[in-house]
C-alpha cells in the first residue's frame, strides 16, 4: 500500500506550490504524518511532518517558507510551498513514520523542480 503525492510542477525561486497526498484519518492516526524530500544525489530527508497531537515540525531548511496541513473532510494532507529555492529541487513523497520506520511502501513521488 502506498500513499500517493501529486501536484509537483516546475516553478521559478520565489515561487508557490501545494502539494497533495491522500491520506485517511487512519494512517494519521498511527504516527507522523510527514512529507519527504530526495534531492538529486542525496538522501530522503523529512521536511515536515503532524504528529498525532496535531503538533507540526518542519525541517530547519524550510521553516517559515513550507507549511504542511490537513483536511480531514478531504481525507487530504497538504504542503504549501512558498518562496521556493532552486534547493527545494526533488522528488517529494509523503509517508507516516511509526516508531521510527516508514509504514507504508513509498510511491512515486511528485517532481518538484525550482529554476533561478
Amino acid at each position: 500500500v502506498q500513499l500517493q503525492a501529486s501536484g509537483g510542477g516546475s516553478v521559478q525561486a520565489g515561487g508557490s506550490l501545494r502539494l497533495s497526498c491522500a491520506a485517511s484519518e487512519g494512517s494519521l492516526r498511527l504516527g507522523v504524518m510527514g512529507w519527504y524530500r530526495q534531492a538529486p544525489g542525496k538522501q530522503r530527508e523529512l521536511v515536515a511532518g503532524i504528529l498525532r497531537g496535531g503538533r507540526t515540525k518542519y525541517a530547519e531548511s524550510v521553516k517559515g517558507r513550507f507549511t504542511i496541513s490537513r483536511d480531514p473532510a478531504k481525507s487530504t494532507v497538504y504542503l504549501q510551498m512558498n518562496n521556493v529555492e532552486p534547493e527545494d529541487t526533488g522528488v517529494y513523497y509523503c509517508n507516516v513514520e511509526v516508531d521510527g520506520r516508514s509504514f507504508y511502501e513509498w510511491g512515486q513521488g511528485t517532481l518538484v523542480t525550482v529554476s533561478s
